[in-house]
């Protein structure tokens, strides 16, 4: 019989192989996609990342699924600008390779908050400022400048009203296929916040520059 360190730390390396699911990615510009099977790092699940994207008079949508973390699992936000919003959600699900439902959107509303913000984007720097401002509706009722940095192809940054959900995302730098990008998301409420918390995989940024770039 082992003793009984041995047992308990084979126990936790049981426990630490189960909790490791296998999960699918890929992505898509649809309600569906398919693709290969990864595995994802512990305390993460199955999950689908959906947004629903309006701009230049055409509604688009966009469907990620990969392994999310488990804090994650039941995100929603939104962010408006003069020139266009998202609206964006993610669900999950909890076995190997399993397709979490599509998640829900955030609802959508004309109704005025009362909190007025300003609206611009660069394509070209990670700061802007004009004298243009937007009326913010519904529960986006904070003021948001959202910067990224792609090193050696790009720096935006786009300004307008937001959920408060999107301005605790905070800020993170990551690496795509050996690519650094660093995204920041600070926000207004009476006063500057920046919230520097984990982000929700790096496909937020990446959502943002396909809708206003």
């Amino acid at each position: 019989m082992g003793s009984p360190v041995n047992i308990l730390v084979l126990l936790s390396a049981l426990a630490a192989t189960s909790a490791a699911l296998s999960c699918v990615e890929c992505s898509s510009s649809s309600s569906t996609c398919t693709g290969s099977s990864v595995t994802c790092t512990s305390g993460y699940m199955c999950g689908s990342e959906y947004t629903e994207t309006v701009a230049g008079g055409s509604t688009s949508v966009s469907l990620t699924r990969s392994c999310v973390a488990s804090s994650q699992c039941s995100f929603t936000a939104s962010l408006t600008t003069s020139q266009g919003k998202i609206r964006m959600a993610t669900s999950c699900c909890n076995n190997d390779n399993c397709t979490a439902a599509l998640p829900t959107l955030p609802a959508q509303s004309t109704n005025s908050n009362g909190v007025t913000c300003r609206s611009c984007v660069s394509a070209d720097s990670t700061w802007c400022y004009t004298p243009d401002t937007i009326q913010c509706t519904g529960n986006e009722t904070m003021c948001i400048l959202q910067t990224t940095q792609i090193t050696g192809l790009l720096s935006t940054a786009v300004r307008g009203c937001s959920t408060k959900s999107l301005c605790d995302l905070g800020s993170q730098s990551t690496s795509v296929e050996g690519t650094a990008i660093k995204v920041q998301f600070i926000c207004t409420s009476g006063g500057i916040r920046v919230h520097n918390v984990l982000l929700t995989p790096a496909i937020v940024c990446l959502l943002l520059l396909k809708v206003f770039f």
